[in-house]
């Protein structure tokens, strides 16, 4: 399918602002089933799916962060390089409200509210990585190195072995 078959989301908008490119990759989104259906969907390994997890510090402070699909967030390494007590998800309708994309179509890209972006530092050394693109079932692929100029995420060492 050509760009122009699908919606035009706020992520797309800023990715043709600063000359980005990247490849559509729809799929049939299943509730609840994470970046382990998307990946699968795809044909590509989990690890390079980067999910977009809105989270809050203990002043409920929102931030975005973005994580391997195969890794989870270790929330107490983040809010000790945060310098805080305690870092938690937002709850989806929270999560709804500072990002402007509904969950399970959160991309980092156009988000409703500017917001502190920290990614896991080992995303910035992979060839290709596959985002969400601004909707449910539908993500973008593109190289890392567009990802970190244009989001100028700090990169953080916060990733944990899923159930770890």
């Amino acid at each position: 399918m050509s760009k122009d078959k699908f919606p035009v989301t706020n992520a797309i908008r800023v990715l043709r602002e600063h000359g980005v490119a990247w490849t559509d990759h729809p799929y049939d989104y299943e509730e609840r089933g994470g970046t382990a259906v998307s990946a699968r969907e795809l044909g590509v390994p989990e690890h390079q799916v980067i999910k977009t997890l809105i989270m809050e510090d203990d002043r409920r402070q929102p931030l975005i962060v973005l994580m391997h699909g195969d890794r989870e967030v270790s929330t107490k390494n983040l809010a000790r390089h945060l310098g805080v007590k305690s870092v938690t998800s937002c709850a989806p309708a929270v999560a709804d409200r500072h990002s402007g994309y509904q969950v399970g179509g959160t991309s980092p890209f156009g988000t409703r509210r500017p917001m502190p972006v920290y990614a896991q530092a080992s995303i910035a050394g992979l060839p290709r990585i596959y985002v969400n693109g601004g909707r449910r079932g539908y993500l973008v692929g593109l190289a890392p190195a567009d990802l970190v100029r244009v989001l100028k995420p700090a990169l953080v060492d916060i990733a944990a072995a899923p159930g770890a």
